[in-house]
């Protein structure tokens, strides 16, 4: 449930949240080693303190001729230390010297004698705290008798100290959430206005308005990628959007012209009464514009597929002499007609859709055979061009104007006038289909048109001839 919740904050919020909480460990941690460090200061000090005093206590018992004169020396050596406090005791439990409300636990580790090896104690008593150094000396007076001496110092304000300096940490701390939060919370803001500059720019995208690009020049680097990728995203948008209206005007327009001759015609026949011939006549014209309209409708289908990632339905191995051979024999006729020769040169292995392969070469040298003059000839090359094996088809004839050139394979589209033929029942979508069927085997089509020779050059990817399945 808290994941989801954390999941439904903004981005500014998220960050907001991140840094605000990284700034308080910080801060948190620097005040946590702060309190450390000052608490080993304050025992080194005392450490440092008690040593000192316990040399002096040291020299005192050595220097005291008797335990009033040891007494008074060591009444006057803590007048002057507020916070200090001894106690020496003999072997046998006598007192020697204690200071007031001073009585230290029974049972403290011995320290030693050198100063530099000796440990110091801690206990609390009456709601105090106490550091000690303990170490045993023999009195002047009595070198035989053993005292046991503890020098004491009171850590209250040590405490207070400490305590003091953790509250103004954990005031610090509150400050520097806050501040950081109010820092934080500006900085992701202010980072993020590139996003929604974005985002108001692509609020104003529509099927209208497609022009709109991302500011790629005023977003930060990181940024600067992903509005690169959605201006190629919206160019790719714009492109397909007007050719699918491009797409749709031609449509409409190829359209209207079988439709209307077919209503026309049928008007005409039904505007009186007329005899049987004259019906069938009709009927028959309509059969021939019905089946113009369905072959339209058939290549608009096919490219359609072609264009949502068609698959090949069968790909195999097959030689492209063969089959561009039953291609010429079946168009032998026409070019007879025309005194037209087609040579076919070269041959290799072609990976693909057979099918396809011959529909896409058909077209071509259809197209071929239509726009070459009489006594003209038509050549079909195949070679190999790493990575790819060429299909080429040219044929002679009156150049291209270069300007169509790169629109030669769009839908609909006709070369000049021309370059028409009335003969040709066409919708001007051969090529577009060629295309697309070259594409879908991953390759790609080239068009040259000069010096009276115009080629249409077909390049199929090498496939992988491991396969044995070829024909």
């Amino acid at each position: 449930m808290k994941i989801e919740r954390l999941k439904a904050l903004s981005l500014t919020a998220r960050l907001t949240l991140f840094f605000t909480l990284t700034s308080v460990c910080i801060v948190l941690g620097l005040g946590s080693l702060l309190m450390y460090a000052a608490d080993q200061h304050f025992i080194d000090l005392d450490r440092f303190t008690l040593s000192d005093k316990q040399l002096l206590i040291k020299d005192i018992l050595t220097k005291s001729r008797s335990q009033d004169d040891a007494r008074k020396r060591l009444s006057e050596a803590l007048n002057h230390h507020h916070g200090m406090y001894i106690s020496a005791k003999g072997i046998d439990g006598s007192t020697l010297y204690s200071s007031d409300r001073f009585s230290p636990p029974g049972q403290v580790a011995p320290g030693l004698s050198q100063p530099d090896e000796q440990v110091i104690q801690r206990w609390q008593s009456q709601g105090r705290e106490y550091r000690a150094l303990r170490m045993q000396q023999s009195p002047g007076y009595d070198p035989t008798n053993a005292l046991d001496v503890v020098v004491a110092i009171d850590t209250k304000h040590h405490d207070e100290f400490i305590a003091q300096l953790g509250r103004t940490l954990a005031i610090y701390t509150v400050l520097a959430m806050i501040a950081s939060g109010m820092f934080s919370w500006f900085a992701a803001h202010q980072g993020l206005a590139p996003l929604r500059a974005m985002k108001s720019r692509a609020a104003t995208v529509s099927g209208r308005q497609l022009d709109e690009r991302m500011p790629v020049g005023s977003v930060p680097i990181e940024m600067a990628d992903l509005a690169k990728e959605l201006n190629s995203m919206l160019d790719r948008l714009q492109s397909d959007f007007q050719r699918l209206s491009d797409f749709s005007s031609d449509l409409a327009h190829e359209l209207r012209t079988p439709i209307s001759n077919l209503m026309t015609q049928t008007q005409v026949v039904l505007s009186s009464q007329r005899d049987t011939e004259t019906y069938r006549d009709t009927l028959a014209s309509n059969v021939e514009e019905f089946q113009r309209l369905a072959r339209m409708v058939s290549d608009m289908l096919f490219l359609a597929k072609t264009e949502r990632s068609f698959a090949i339905p069968q790909k195999e191995h097959f030689q492209a002499s063969s089959e561009i051979q039953k291609l010429v024999e079946f168009y032998d006729a026409v070019a007879e007609e025309k005194f037209i020769r087609i040579n076919v040169v070269g041959d290799d292995l072609i990976t693909g859709d057979r099918l396809m392969f011959r529909r896409a070469v058909s077209n071509l040298l259809s197209n071929a055979l239509r726009h070459t003059p009489s006594s003209g000839d038509v050549c079909i090359s195949v070679r190999k061009a790493e990575p790819y094996i060429e299909v080429a088809v040219a044929n002679s004839g009156e150049d291209i104007d270069p300007k169509v050139l790169p629109r030669l394979f769009d839908r609909f589209f006709r070369a000049d006038p021309a370059r028409a033929h009335p003969s040709s029942d066409g919708a001007g979508l051969g090529l577009s289909i060629t295309r697309a069927i070259v594409e879908a085997h991953s390759g790609k089509v080239a068009v040259t048109s000069e010096h009276g020779r115009t080629c249409f050059t077909l390049s199929f990817p090498v496939g992988d001839r491991s396969n044995p399945s070829h024909a």
